[in-house]
């Protein structure tokens, strides 16, 4: 029977855990309880983390879904409102619209034989390795001047699948390629179409892929800022850039501005959690193979 032994971790171990604990949820804090406190208690030399926590920033920043009247709001600034709106809106489409071209594409360059097919294949790869800030111009110009759809949501949209679908194709060839082509023959030999194979067979097999992937898509394009502040308007602002603009020469909102901040984290969280129960899995096994 082997004894185990455990070696002491040095005292500066636990010195670093507790460090890197401190920095990945300090500024999380810090942001709340700036949300929480009045201007006047951010700008204040005594201001501490004793303080009388309201919810007026938030007030402030949702005024235009509050189904009551708040009385310290004179006038209701829907900036924030219309840029949720439009944040939902375009990374919702772009999330779907990329699964749904990427896991066709996928299952074709998997399963079809063709001429060219590693070199598309690689070629969507070193696509996604392009910086956003390279296609910045180009983007713009074309966007802009040829096609009319800059300052739309559409326009958005239409660069977050173009910039998202080189990843979700490459991770999901790895699910696909783990598929049995037995389990797709059974179903041909049934009397199952092209179609019928792919959805009712393929896909509930890459659920965990299909997962990875909505869950990265969907905090890209929710996070994006560069992109989205070049091609939208002042109606088709997404939350990031209405944070950074909000932000003038002579007055910064500290508090609302960091109550949007909490707020702008909520989706993604929400969004992940609908898919925990795939997502580590489609990570790992997306990792490994391929």
């Amino acid at each position: 029977m082997s004894t185990q032994t455990y070696e002491r971790q040095n005292p500066a171990f636990y010195a670093l855990l507790v460090a890197l604990i401190v920095m990945a949820i300090g500024p999380i804090l810090m942001m709340l309880m700036t949300s929480l406190k009045l201007n006047v208690d951010i700008m204040s030399d005594t201001s501490s983390l004793i303080f009388m926590p309201t919810i007026r920033n938030y007030e402030t920043a949702l005024c235009d879904f509050l189904w009551y009247e708040a009385p310290h709001i004179d006038f209701c600034d829907k900036t924030f409102g219309r840029a949720l709106v439009n944040s939902l809106i375009i990374a919702l489409v772009s999330t779907a619209l990329t699964l749904i071209l990427g896991c066709m594409a996928a299952y074709a360059l998997v399963r079809f034989r063709f001429m060219g097919r590693d070199t598309v294949s690689l070629t969507t790869l070193v696509m996604r390795m392009v910086p956003p800030a390279v296609l910045l111009v180009p983007v713009f110009g074309i966007w802009t001047f040829q096609f009319q759809i800059d300052g739309t949501r559409a326009g958005i949209i239409l660069v977050y699948v173009a910039m998202n679908l080189p990843f979700v194709i490459w991770i999901l060839q790895s699910f696909i390629v783990q598929v049995p082509i037995q389990l797709e023959e059974a179903a041909r030999m049934d009397g199952a179409g092209p179609f019928g194979v792919f959805f009712l067979v393929v896909l509930p097999l890459i659920k965990p892929g299909l997962a990875a992937a909505a869950i990265f898509t969907f905090r890209v394009a929710w996070n994006e800022f560069l992109l989205a502040n070049a091609l939208a308007d002042r109606n088709s602002r997404t939350v990031p850039v209405t944070i950074v603009n909000s932000m003038t020469e002579f007055d910064i909102d500290w508090g609302v501005i960091m109550a949007t901040g909490m707020l702008l984290a909520i989706p993604p969280i929400l969004f992940t959690f609908a898919a925990s129960r795939q997502i580590i899995t489609g990570m790992t096994a997306g990792a490994v193979k391929g």
